[in-house]
């Protein structure tokens, strides 16, 4: 970056910026020098706006002395960038002196009698100065971000070492002493990669480290349990196995995260994300659509290659064993009507060519929005089959019976049960790793293929990690390590199911257009043969006066919601969790809303009461608002409980309403009205609490507090006591690993277990 398009001249200092930080620190620069040199010569200036622009002059030469001291001081305790730093300030300050003595008035020679001059004489010397000036304050800016840079990899450095120690251990009292510091070195890192996160520019870099965190999120608490297990149980071969995996991820991640913020890949050129058929399909359609405006630049060879290249990724559709013959056909097809499509429009480019005109015909026009279009019917039916074969797995998985299952056999001991669940949970991996690479065929972003890969990759580990957790258990029933082991590996799997659902809904608001209309944080998948409504309800339409009584409710349904969004807008910490359980909530309510316009992905009155059944996230909100009473004060403990318990009641009237058979279609009309009336009862209570926590929140900052976010962890000491459910948070800054010191303590009792 750092070029500007001031008076023509390229500021380029040959440096890219890759932050949004420093990018915007040199913006307001960049706009004072364009109004110094964007004038025009030959106009006379009044005094009055001769003034002014020594005034602009005068402000950017103390801007760049404040600045410059700034760096200067960096420059101090940074030896390695001492001199390069120095040089750097040193010419920003000359260039900002030079620019205050182009524009100081005093020194304009009068140009004519009638009491007027030009801004300034010398336009060339202002050009090169402000050359000069953006150079070296965008190099100053840069070495800084270097800075930056070089803490992160101090920190990964630091992290590493500890790893290195951990994986050796064997003691307890070792692995306890250890584990703490290296609790305290990954908080430090979460800090510092999250901030780098969020002021990366590249999205593509962003969804990578977004990547990279969370598996460092994760296995951080598998680090722990893993370690413990072998421990306990050093001959266990399982257990190494599942330890060793966890500690080789850990470090493919720290090295993903220093190639992100460094810029470079250890094996040399940074690989390259493979081509989606998404991405396919519109390099196509440019290719095509360009030949409006070049008949003879393109060759008929080239789009018909890359036509067939688009095709031949189609086959990662139609083999798959899971894609059902009705689909299989109609894919094949579609690629046979697009080969027919753009075999008649190159025979029809050629006609033209060979008429030698010079624009495109109506024949050829016709050609290619008949082309445009059967690719993108091709591109609507893989999106549709995808985004069928993700929305039916997570409702067969929403259960999660296979890991039951293996909890189960593994604490009776019985190894033949693990193994027999073992191969069925080696299925569903499969089929999930398979479905993430077609979703990443048709996500529409790079970040989103980025997110999809790392979906993934994260399926394909973790099952086999699961599996030998389980053989671990197995061995040894009894332990309550291998046990807790086992429940950490199944949460992840849980947690990457759910990552799954919001994924899914992105890819969709991109699909349909309507990505940042209005913020999802999670989408349930629809319910179809494993809903445990199947057998007590049927789906039923509603006629047209029901509908306009429904359309009413949802009405005022939409506006509590919006006023559940306007609440949170007002938080300071939007990565508190409790804002993300408000939003889950908000995101349901908002859901039903587009049911009751005949939108969104509720179709029917089956779906309508899938989606009230479902309030974990509610149930969720409760707890951690009565885990919060500990730290308040008697009479904030008083409200906040009094909320609390008329949240509790309406999400249990609205899931008693949701499980209750009905039959007719009156009742199932009244059904729909009372789950949409409970769903009003919850919003409203949240509504009314949002700003009771905020206040408190802010009210309890500097306190040690249960309601404290994951932000926080920098400034709190590790042995501050918290809650489970504040650790577990997702913020940008901490990786929401549970209580680091909960678990220190108990491994003083592994020996009892």
């Amino acid at each position: 970056m750092a070029s500007s398009p001031c008076g023509g001249g390229n500021f380029d200092c040959g440096l890219e910026i890759q932050t949004r930080s420093v990018e915007q620190t040199l913006i307001p620069l960049v706009s004072q020098i364009t109004t110094l040199i964007n004038h025009k010569d030959k106009l006379k200036k009044t005094e009055k706006t001769l003034r002014a622009i020594q005034r602009v002059g005068q402000a950017v030469s103390v801007a760049v002395g404040r600045f410059v001291a700034v760096g200067e001081a960096i420059a101090a305790e940074n030896e390695d960038l001492k001199d390069e730093m120095g040089l750097a300030c040193f010419e920003a300050r000359r260039a900002g002196t030079a620019i205050a003595q182009l524009t100081d008035v005093s020194s304009l020679e009068q140009c004519e009698g009638d009491g007027r001059s030009t801004v300034f004489s010398d336009r060339t010397g202002m050009v090169k100065a402000a050359r000069m000036l953006l150079s070296s304050v965008t190099k100053v800016l840069v070495l800084a971000d270097c800075i930056v840079i070089k803490q992160i990899i101090s920190s990964r450095n630091k992290v590493l070492v500890t790893l290195e120690q951990l994986e050796r251990v064997s003691t307890f009292q070792e692995f306890v002493q250890i584990f703490s510091q290296f609790g305290n070195e990954m908080v430090e890192f979460a800090h510092l990669t999250g901030d780098r996160q969020n002021d990366l520019k590249d999205e593509k870099k962003r969804a990578r480290m977004a990547a990279a965190r969370a598996v460092l999120e994760k296995c951080t608490m598998m680090l722990l349990t893993a370690s413990k297990t072998c421990l306990r149980h050093p001959d266990c071969e399982s257990a190494r196995i599942n330890k060793e995996a966890v500690f080789q991820r850990m470090r493919l991640a720290l090295e993903q995260v220093i190639e992100i913020v460094t810029d470079t890949r250890s094996g040399g050129e940074a690989k390259a994300l493979p081509v989606s058929i998404y991405a396919g399909i519109k390099d196509f359609k440019v290719k095509v659509e360009g030949l409006r405006d070049s008949l003879y630049c393109v060759s008929c060879e080239a789009v018909a290659a890359q036509l067939e290249a688009l095709v031949e990724k189609t086959e990662d559709f139609t083999d798959s064993a899971y894609t059902s013959h009705e689909q299989r056909e109609t894919i094949i097809q579609l690629c046979q009507i697009t080969r027919q499509e753009t075999k008649q429009l190159i025979s029809t480019w050629r006609h033209v060519q060979l008429l030698k005109a010079k624009e495109a015909t109506d024949e050829v026009e016709l050609s290619i929005l008949k082309t445009c279009q059967s690719v993108s019917d091709l591109r609507r039916e893989l999106h549709r089959v995808a985004v069928g074969r993700a929305t039916e797995l997570l409702k067969l998985h929403s259960d999660h019976l296979v890991l039951q299952a293996l909890k189960a056999s593994g604490g009776d001991g019985n190894l033949e049960a693990v193994a027999d669940y073992a191969g069925t949970l080696t299925e569903h991996k499969e089929h999930l790793v398979e479905t993430c690479r077609l979703l990443c065929h048709i996500s529409g972003t790079e970040p989103l293929e980025i997110t999809c890969i790392h979906a993934e990759e994260t399926f394909r580990v973790i099952g086999p990690q699961i599996i030998s957790a389980a053989k671990t258990l197995a061995l040894h029933p009894t332990s309550k390590i291998a046990k807790e082991n086992l429940d950490v590996f199944c949460e992840a799997w849980e947690s990457q199911l759910c990552d799954m659902a919001i994924l899914l809904k992105e890819i969709n608001d991109v699909f349909e257009g309507r990505r940042g209309d209005k913020k999802t944080y999670l989408s349930l998948p629809r319910p179809g043969k494993h809903s445990a409504n199947l057998k007590t309800v049927k789906a039923a339409k509603l006629d047209a006066e029901e509908q306009t009584t429904i359309a009413k409710l949802g009405l005022e349904l939409c506006l509590l919601t919006s006023d559940v969004d306007s609440e949170v807008e007002r938080w300071d910490e939007q990565d508190h969790e409790m804002v993300r359980l408000y939003q889950i909530i908000s995101s349901m309510a908002y859901s039903m809303y587009l049911f009751t316009r005949g939108e969104g992905l509720l179709k029917t009155t089956l779906d309508l009461f899938h989606q009230a059944e479902v309030r974990q996230c509610s149930i969720s909100l409760i707890s951690f608002l009565i885990e919060s009473l500990q730290g308040l004060l008697d009479e904030d403990r008083i409200l906040i409980l009094s909320e609390t318990e008329k949240l509790s009641a309406a999400c249990q009237q609205l899931q008693v309403c949701a499980k209750t058979p009905v039959q007719g279609k009156s009742a199932i009309f009244q059904k729909v009205d009372s789950s949409i009336q409970n769903t009003k009862g919850i919003l409203t209570v949240v509504v009314y609490l949002l700003p009771i926590c905020n206040k408190l929140i802010r009210k309890c900052k500097s306190e040690r507090s249960c309601l404290a976010s994951p932000q926080h962890w920098r400034e709190k000491q590790l042995s501050t006591t918290v809650s489970e459910e504040t650790l577990n948070g997702k913020g940008s800054s901490g990786f929401g690993v549970k209580s680091l010191e909960q678990h220190m303590a108990n491994l003083t009792f592994l020996e009892s277990k």
